[in-house]
């Protein structure tokens, strides 16, 4: 007599991973919302985006949501170094740490920075990378912030309007004096912390359209103001 033993088969979900998410129309994705609804007990969907905000809530509520933050600084420079090794780019330390001051935690944009300044130039140093990436000097940036620690209006006034007349943006000024000032060491953290918001209120104004060199003095003689008022 013949028996018949059960057979169990394990199913393996598919996987569907959709890139840039966030660029999709609210119409495609009521449609995907459709679709992960019919095939949810086949089927797993990852979305990766780069604003949660433009996924709409019915897809939002029916996934797990992963944040991941900024690369340090330090793991942007083992990679830089790793790169330039196997590709044998001639580059310096200062110019290494250029490209993370640019970067800003964006691995992809560092290594951009990097092929375009070795395709330029030929060699990494701090003076081809920002040529290359037309961001106005953090050191020329650090003369002006250390000129309103300083108390010194007319001497901050100054520098910030010789900046203006090189031929760089407000939005660009503005965004590297964020970056100078929450790197600089030397500021006090509470100073520091009125410095931010200062910024981050012309910041604002800069990009809501009034991106005149006014707002750019305007803002170096405040922060002067803050040093004589402490």
């Amino acid at each position: 007599m013949m028996t018949l033993t059960p057979c169990i088969v394990f199913h393996r979900h598919k996987i569907i991973i959709l890139d840039e998410a966030d660029s999709m129309t609210s119409a495609a994705q009521q449609a995907l919302r459709r679709t992960m609804e019919i095939y949810s007990n086949t089927t797993r969907f990852a979305l990766a985006c780069n604003v949660s905000t433009k996924i709409i809530e019915p897809i939002q509520s029916r996934a797990a949501i992963l944040r991941y933050t900024r690369l340090s600084d330090e793991q942007i420079l083992l990679r830089l170094k790793q790169v330039c090794q196997m590709e044998e780019v001639s580059y310096t330390d200062d110019g290494l740490e250029a490209i993370i001051f640019t970067a800003e935690g964006d691995l992809r944009n560092a290594l951009n920075n990097l092929q375009a300044t070795q395709s330029g130039f030929g060699h990494i140093n701090q003076s081809n990378v920002f040529k290359v990436c037309d961001q106005p000097h953090p050191t020329t940036v650090k003369a002006i912030i250390n000129s309103c620690l300083h108390g010194d209006t007319n001497v901050a006034v100054r520098e910030m309007t010789a900046l203006w007349n090189t031929g760089y943006s407000c939005s660009d000024i503005i965004g590297t004096i964020f970056k100078v000032v929450k790197a600089h060491i030397g500021i006090p953290e509470a100073m520091k912390l009125e410095y931010l918001k200062e910024i981050g209120f012309v910041h604002m104004r800069i990009a809501d359209g009034v991106n005149s060199k006014l707002q750019l003095l305007g803002l170096v003689s405040r922060l002067c103001q803050k040093v004589e008022v402490k």
